[in-house]
């Protein structure tokens, strides 16, 4: 678990312990344990089929009825991005945001979280008419509108082009040091869990087999060198080969 700024391991927000799922007979998650500290940013890498969304669903509550056992603590206050928006399409944008919320001011609440990730002008479109990117910013907003003190996301940037996802991810980075919640990201894609991550995951076969602490120096040469050491580790423990880690590096 990464520490605070005083080097003292912020208070557990998820503490998972003996977590087991299975689907027939094949076991996805093997007696699990993790801690993901308040305002603490993990990120879970794994190849296909590793069980990493099998993992993110248990902590949202989404699996009932999965055959398993073991005990996670969780805070009542979760939020999921998954990597398709989800967006009412007969909902104009603020509704979507401000959907299942309750109180006097939902729809200032709504137009000051479109604010954040910059879609005010975009408040009353409809969701077909939003770019890919706007509509994942939406599916972000609606998201921390709630104020979570944990948020799980999906591989949320997969399906967005290459410089629209370096731009949410900027965003994301921007509003979870404001909002600070606990973060669990799944995705494929080791440099975005490197770039966006205090911690990185690697799942593999229902167990954690890599659990990385991200710490790269402020100098960009010495930043540079340490991100190559990190990317090469974990490109290892997914199973790329040596001939293949030669084509990447």
């Amino acid at each position: 678990m990464a520490q605070d700024s005083r080097g003292l391991k912020p208070e557990p927000a998820v503490r998972v312990r003996g977590l087991t799922r299975r689907y027939g007979e094949r076991t996805i998650l093997d007696g699990v344990d993790l801690d993901i500290g308040r305002g603490e940013f993990v990120a879970l890498l794994g190849r296909s089929g590793s069980g990493k969304s099998t993992f993110l669903r248990a902590l949202a509550g989404l699996d009932h009825g999965v055959p398993g056992s073991g005990r996670f603590e969780a805070p009542d206050a979760v939020s999921v991005v998954f990597q398709d928006a989800r967006l009412l399409p007969w909902k104009k944008v603020a509704d979507n945001v401000s959907l299942g919320l309750k109180g006097d001011i939902v729809r200032e609440r709504a137009l000051r979280a479109l604010g954040e990730v910059e879609l005010t002008a975009r408040a009353e479109a409809w969701p077909m008419q939003l770019s890919g990117g706007e509509q994942q910013r939406a599916a972000l907003a609606r998201s921390l509108v709630r104020e979570p003190e944990l948020l799980l996301l999906d591989e949320p940037f997969g399906a967005l082009d290459a410089l629209t996802r370096l731009r949410m991810q900027a965003l994301l980075l921007d509003l979870c040091a404001r909002h600070q919640p606990a973060v669990l990201l799944v995705t494929h894609d080791v440099d975005e869990a490197i770039h966006l991550a205090q911690r990185v995951l690697v799942l593999e076969q229902g167990r954690f087999i890599v659990d990385l602490t991200i710490d790269l120096p402020s100098a960009p040469a010495e930043r540079e060198l340490r991100f190559a050491e990190v990317r090469m580790q974990l490109l290892t423990s997914l199973g790329v080969t040596e001939k293949e880690l030669r084509r990447v590096a």
